[in-house]
């Protein structure tokens, strides 16, 4: 039976050779790529954002994990894809106009990409236009919007107020986040939900996605 052990403690100890060569060492042991996937890729990255969450692990280590995990994603992923095994879900990333603060929203990313999810980033300084855009070509079941500048936290409201212009409000559910918001601004302005975190992010669309 494989273990999966040393690929996750790989993963939290942010060491991308050897995520490499366990990913490879369970594949020539006959492990399908899914359960790498869940059970390694997804186990160690789950650990790394309890301990992030917990102040147990700091934002260079988690950056680093989140590079070694990509390592063995690389490697799993066109085997996926083959055998035709889809994301648990996709999301839409972006920081919001005017805002170009990236490190909370590239730390949600790699969560939500270590536990399955399929993740659009499209970066900062992103647009009410260019996130109606992405929903219209993606088709996501999430979209979320960060921003760190009371200034700039308005363009939630506006990128919000667009989508329902559009007729795009009811296909998506949405999440904001970032140092300015709350959940009562979540509310105010229309959106589904709002996490204080990274680990709260990542438990806030796990749950979304399995009750829809």
């Amino acid at each position: 039976m494989v273990s999966y052990d040393a690929l996750a403690e790989g993963i939290m100890k942010g060491d991308g050779n050897v995520v490499e060569s366990e990913v490879n060492k369970a594949l020539n042991e006959g492990a399908e790529a899914r359960d790498i996937l869940v059970k390694g890729l997804i186990g160690g990255m789950s650990v790394v954002g309890k301990r992030f969450g917990g102040g147990e692990m700091f934002l260079p280590e988690v950056l680093a994990s989140a590079h070694a995990m990509h390592k063995g994603l690389d490697i799993v992923k066109p085997l996926l894809a083959k055998a035709d095994q889809k994301a648990v879900g996709r999301i839409v990333m972006g920081t919001v106009e005017g805002d170009i603060h990236d490190i909370g929203k590239k730390i949600v990313c790699f969560l939500l990409e270590g536990n399955g999810f399929e993740v659009i980033d499209l970066g900062v300084d992103v647009k009410a236009e260019a996130f109606a855009q992405a929903i219209g070509k993606h088709n996501p079941d999430i979209l979320g919007m960060s921003a760190l500048l009371t200034t700039t936290m308005l363009n939630m409201r506006k990128t919000i107020d667009l989508l329902r212009e559009k007729g795009l409000r009811e296909k998506v559910k949405i999440m904001v986040g970032g140092a300015p918001t709350t959940d009562e601004f979540a509310k105010s302005i229309g959106a589904d939900g709002y996490a204080p975190e990274a680990g709260s992010a990542v438990e806030w669309v796990k749950k979304t996605i399995t009750s829809s």
